[in-house]
């Protein structure tokens, strides 16, 4: 995905989220909260006006991190959750808030993302990455959105359905795009990054180069 930016004239940065943590995590693991901080330290260190892209979870820290940052010019949601205030990963489909105090632990990876999450990505590539997925902390699904306004909100923003994803199908995808200025479609599963890295590409350029104009 980087290089298909590059070839487009773009600079990307990417956040490592500290709620991905090792097998066998104990104690107090890092949780969304956590990764929005981190989403938040990269904005603010680049300080240019940015297109910030969140996929699948990322919608989440996305979401709170880049509300008030003045240097966000556009949202891009990537079969991601685009959270309201109030909303975690375990609640916006209509399950009860936890009790956070109580919520330790880790979520596996799942059993069978090669079907799930790389269903359209060629199987080296698929490969390679299913090895280097990380479990993630119960906390990070279940802390809510805090902030006065959904940063979805205030902040021009998209979404780009995944038509053929099999972890977030369309129907549930439909409410968080509900919630965004501007809609886009790719015939991909869940993780175009890797299945159709420049027609995405493509997509982020337009919205870029709309924004500057």
């Amino acid at each position: 995905m980087q290089t298909a930016l590059t070839e487009r004239g773009f600079v990307s940065h990417t956040v490592d989220l500290p709620s991905l943590v090792p097998a066998g995590s104990e104690g107090r693991l890092p949780g969304m909260y956590d990764d929005a901080r981190a989403v938040r330290e990269k904005i603010d260190a680049i300080g240019a006006p940015l297109v910030v892209v969140g996929h699948s979870y990322g919608g989440a820290p996305v979401t709170q991190a880049a509300d008030g940052a003045a240097n966000v010019s556009h949202l891009v949601y990537i079969s991601g959750f685009a959270l309201d205030v109030g909303e975690s990963l375990m609640t916006c489909f209509g399950a009860e808030a936890p009790d956070l105090a109580a919520v330790e632990g880790i979520i596996p990876v799942r059993d069978d993302p090669e079907t799930t999450l790389y269903n359209d990505v060629s199987e080296e590539e698929r490969d390679a990455v299913v090895a280097r997925l990380l479990p993630q902390s119960a906390l990070s699904f279940a802390e809510p959105v805090t902030v006065t306004r959904p940063a979805w909100s205030t902040i021009p923003s998209s979404y780009v359905f995944c038509d053929n994803d099999q972890s977030l199908p369309p129907d549930y995808q439909k409410p968080f795009a509900e919630r965004t200025g501007t809609t886009y479609h790719l015939p991909s599963g869940h993780t175009p990054l890797l299945s159709m890295p420049g027609e995405l590409a493509d997509i982020l350029a337009g919205i870029a180069h709309s924004d500057v104009r």
